[in-house]
């Protein structure tokens, strides 16, 4: 079994040993875990939110666990882009891994920003997360309007050669449409899903247990309707989709490249197992090698519905 040959992916120009990736958020800047997982060996970093200036996040608490998942409210707690590419972005280049940088902007303007500071050599692609608000509209989210969306995407494509890859929030009725729109605004991928909005209440408190109120759902229990909105993506856009949500092992992983996605991220369960992200890999190898499959590639998409044998 040659394991670097099945894995071997390539998304947007970005050369991967494994389609494995690491979501923003849940791994740090990727260094916090080279103590249990061997960093050379991950498919893609994405590093946590980095905005323009530093940010302290939300008060209170700010993770709590749930059934069959955890709520977070974090609130893109950061150093700020400054410092990143200063300090730490000098440092974990150093590994063979490539780093993507997921980025929040409080405007269009500020993505385009953040674009152009990060089209440095050292960065394969900047991931938008645009489940955060436009404070120059109202507030409204921009991931929940597919204006606002595609013209996120629009202005950092304007600011960067790099690859640009678009974080997609359930929170919305018609992730079709807003898959369609950002790609024809010139996105390279989609990463999807997002958290969902979850709240959690302490019964002997009478109070939210999380200290922004509501936060961020992820874990096994949003994985069906993870699956479910990539497969249906899958079916109208022609630009990669990076499947995101509830993956705790290698089965679940498989769901995604079955239902359509060409890489798959790791959040929640990082968590739970920090070197998670390689046994995931080396289980996925053991599994193409079992059906006789040469690459990773073979899979993606292949769901059979209807009559199909």
């Amino acid at each position: 079994m040659d394991k670097n040959k099945l894995l071997a992916t390539e998304i947007a120009g970005i050369h991967m040993k494994t389609p494995v990736m690491t979501s923003s958020g849940t791994f740090g800047f990727g260094e916090e875990f080279k103590d249990f997982v061997d960093l050379n060996k991950i498919g893609a970093v994405v590093v946590k939110g980095t905005t323009l200036k530093p940010r302290s996040g939300n008060a209170g608490v700010r993770i709590t666990e749930t059934s069959a998942g955890m709520l977070n409210c974090i609130g893109l707690e950061n150093p700020g882009v400054d410092f990143f590419l200063e300090d730490i972005l000098p440092r974990i280049a150093k590994y063979d891994m490539p780093i993507i940088v997921n980025i929040s902007g409080s405007s269009v303007e500020e993505y385009g920003v953040l674009a152009k500071m990060l089209d440095v050599p050292e960065i394969a692609a900047i991931e938008l997360n645009v489940s955060c608000p436009n404070v120059k509209e109202g507030g409204i989210v921009f991931g929940t309007d597919p204006v606002a969306a595609s013209a996120v995407v629009r202005e950092a494509k304007k600011n960067t050669k790099k690859p640009v890859i678009i974080k997609l929030s359930p929170n919305i009725t018609d992730i079709v449409g807003m898959a369609v729109a950002v790609e024809a605004a010139g996105a390279d991928v989609i990463s999807m899903i997002n958290t969902l909005m979850g709240m959690a209440i302490d019964i002997e408190r009478w109070k939210p247990v999380l200290g922004n109120i509501t936060g961020g759902l992820s874990g096994p229990c949003v994985k069906p309707i993870a699956v479910c909105m990539v497969w249906q993506v899958a079916q109208v856009v022609k630009i990669p989709i990076i499947g995101m949500g509830g993956i705790m092992t290698a089965a679940d992983a498989i769901e995604f490249f079955l239902a359509g996605a060409s890489a798959v991220s790791i959040g929640t369960a990082n968590f739970v197992n920090p070197a998670i992200t390689e046994i995931i890999a080396d289980d996925l190898a053991k599994y193409l090698d079992s059906k006789k499959l040469q690459n990773i590639s073979e899979l993606i998409g292949k769901l059979k519905t209807g009559n199909s044998k």
